[in-house]
């Protein structure tokens, strides 16, 4: 498969309440191959989201390594560690994270114009919108979609810059059974068509039957291989 496009080694998470302190991730690693799909499933409370987070950038671990392709992602300053973000990742969160003033338009048009990138930003929003088929609702704010629609305005927004990675913490969670396998089917043919390696965090093993990969977390974080793969 090559060498991994994202990794991290031996990583160490807790949070600190008072005088406790609740250990999250001890010595967790992972490594993602180019254009891969791995799914991370597994009980509320062993640290799949914190995970994702780290490989993010939006937390820092305490202690281990984390790196896309040559680059140190922990040795990079804030305004750095933004900017590889809005370059190189795409994220999708349970509950989308849409800014509620600005219509589904704008939402996806929103990292290229962080970027300074405002040429070609309502041609490449309503291009990626027409790809989750919600090319009709470009101009309908958050408040007026469905669950399902504001889901799949996320995944447009997150493939806005295109990005090597996609990192999704429970897309479906906040879904109906039939608008989560709509979502799903959307992720597929977002990998089809871009090839972007992916890592789903899910408590529905079914959702993922077609992964690379489905990995199971344990307590501390550790990764262990389940018996379902699919055939490469």
């Amino acid at each position: 498969m090559g060498p991994p496009i994202l990794s991290a080694v031996d990583l160490d998470k807790s949070y600190h309440s008072g005088s406790a302190e609740l250990v999250v991730l001890r010595e967790c690693s992972f490594a993602l191959a180019n254009n891969e799909r791995v799914a991370i499933v597994g009980q509320s409370g062993v640290g799949k989201s914190t995970l994702l987070h780290l490989l993010a950038g939006l937390d820092r671990a305490d202690s281990g390594e984390i790196r896309f392709g040559d680059r140190d992602v922990h040795a990079m300053g804030e305004i750095d560690l933004a900017r590889f973000r809005n370059r190189h990742i795409g994220m999708v969160f349970q509950f989308y994270h849409l800014l509620p003033e600005f219509s589904a338009r704008e939402n996806v048009m929103m990292p290229l114009l962080i970027a300074g990138e405002a040429t070609g930003a309502p041609a490449r929003a309503d291009e990626l919108l027409a790809e989750v088929g919600l090319e009709e609702r470009g101009h309908h704010f958050p408040s007026e979609l469905s669950g399902g629609e504001r889901q799949r305005v996320a995944i447009a927004r997150a493939l806005a810059r295109g990005p090597e990675v996609v990192l999704a913490d429970e897309p479906t969670g906040n879904l109906d059974h039939e608008n989560g396998l709509r979502v799903m089917e959307v992720f597929e043919r977002v990998h089809a068509r871009h090839q972007t390696a992916m890592v789903l965090v899910t408590h529905n093993q079914e959702l993922v039957s077609g992964f690379d990969r489905v990995l199971r977390m344990g307590p501390g974080g550790q990764l262990e291989q389940t018996d379902q793969e699919a055939p490469r």
